[in-house]
């Protein structure tokens, strides 16, 4: 059985069952191994030129250790029965996708604002969010809820599709390992500035191509949704570096102007307001309708990603 087959039903695994508690997650073992880095390399009174180093050895000593111990255990389990490495291959590439568990906590979401239960909106909006939820009213939770949906595509399907595509399971779980340590480690305060600086930065290269073609996945995706494809590229085009992320703000374009909505503004995060330039400004304020079309419009990228993602591997065992 190839690797080809293994995404395969990796991909369908996880539209059927997401993700299982029972399933054994590596990101968790990934993020002790984080923990116990920082505790190691890490000392007091460190200089800004030492904690970039310590953080530096830290992010590529996790990416080299997730590659090699994942190859490494797949090839073992083949060398034992290749039925038995075909299950590995595909349980592991499992835990790198999150289609369905994304499609299922957005939909909860909106289907409370369609009972209009509000608090019980926000209580789930909590789940998938950093934002403050608890003041939130429905435009604001139907906003929340597309910037998520299109950046979570991003980073939780299509680049670990596209890094499967272009090599394999140990590849895709490197880049969960690269996602890890900037969720993390990489974080602009005074605690990680430097340390987490590097795993910054190689998330940002790891995410440029899958941002990118996932906002060209959700201007295709308009064609389907009776959505507006123009309006996806021009505003992709025109908003797609206003965020501060160079990445987030590529998907997230692109949707604002596929479904014509505006993006972006006022938030509060611990209780700070903080606030992030407008996408598609010309468009109203998304409503519940626009949230529940987001979802529908990030599954059909998915489909699409993962066809595509199938096609790339053609050959590969």
């Amino acid at each position: 059985m190839s690797s080809r087959s293994a995404l395969a039903a990796a991909y369908l695994f996880d539209w059927i069952a997401g993700d299982p508690e029972w399933l054994p997650h590596p990101v968790r073992v990934i993020g002790r191994g984080i923990e116990e880095g920082e505790r190691i390399l890490r000392r007091p009174g460190q200089t800004p030129a030492a904690e970039l180093a310590a953080g530096g050895v830290l992010t590529f000593g996790m990416v080299v250790v997730v590659y090699l111990s994942t190859a490494k255990t797949i090839a073992w389990m083949k060398e034992r029965d290749r039925r038995l490495g075909f299950v590995a291959e595909t349980l592991l590439a499992w835990t790198c996708l999150a289609s369905r568990s994304l499609h299922d906590e957005a939909s909860a979401v909106v289907n409370a604002l369609e009972k209009h239960e509000i608090v019980l909106a926000r209580q789930r909006l909590s789940r998938i969010v950093g934002r403050d939820t608890q003041t939130l009213n429905e435009q604001d939770i139907s906003r929340a809820v597309i910037e998520t949906v299109a950046e979570s595509c991003s980073d939780g399907v299509i680049a670990p599709l596209f890094y499967m595509a272009i090599g394999g399971v140990p590849l895709a779980m490197s880049y969960k390992a690269v996602n890890t340590l900037d969720s993390m480690i990489g974080h602009a305060d005074d605690r990680y500035f430097y340390f987490g600086k590097i795993a910054a930065r190689l998330d940002d290269v790891a995410n440029f191509l899958p941002s990118r073609l996932t906002a060209l996945g959700i201007t295709a995706a308009a064609l389907i949704e009776d959505a507006s494809p123009i309006a996806a590229l021009e505003t992709w085009r025109r908003d797609g570096a206003k965020h501060k992320s160079p990445n987030a703000g590529q998907p997230e374009s692109a949707i604002a102007g596929a479904l014509q909505v505006r993006l972006g503004g006022e938030s509060h995060y611990a209780g700070e307001l903080l606030a992030s330039p407008l996408i598609g400004e010309e468009f109203a304020r998304p409503r519940v309708q626009k949230a529940k079309q987001s979802i529908r419009m990030v599954a059909v990228v998915s489909v699409v990603g993962a066809l595509t993602a199938l096609l790339l591997h053609r050959g590969r065992r």
